[in-house]
């Protein structure tokens, strides 16, 4: 499974109760109202637990969290970061 699918599924079954209706890579999730400030660190967690990285604090902005494609962008630049696959 994709990281884009991995991210994209967990963030519909916790804040959508599972209607990915209306949810696309370039979603303005966090603007939508879809993910608030709390959940972005829950999201965190899981995607250090997920792809067995660390998201320095520095990395938890709206830049990064704005959207499904944003996070699998900053997801793949950490584990390149840390010499793993981004794959």
């Amino acid at each position: 499974m994709t990281p884009q699918k991995l991210i994209t599924d967990y963030i519909v079954d916790v804040w959508m109760d599972g209607d990915a209706d209306g949810i696309e890579p370039e979603t303005p999730i966090a603007e939508l109202n879809i993910i608030d400030s709390v959940g972005i660190f829950d999201l965190v967690h899981h995607l250090q637990d997920e792809f067995r990285i660390t998201v320095p604090v520095s990395e938890v902005s709206l830049k990064n969290f704005r959207s499904i494609n944003s996070i699998c962008d900053l997801v793949e630049r950490l584990r390149k970061e840390k010499g793993g696959s981004a794959a």
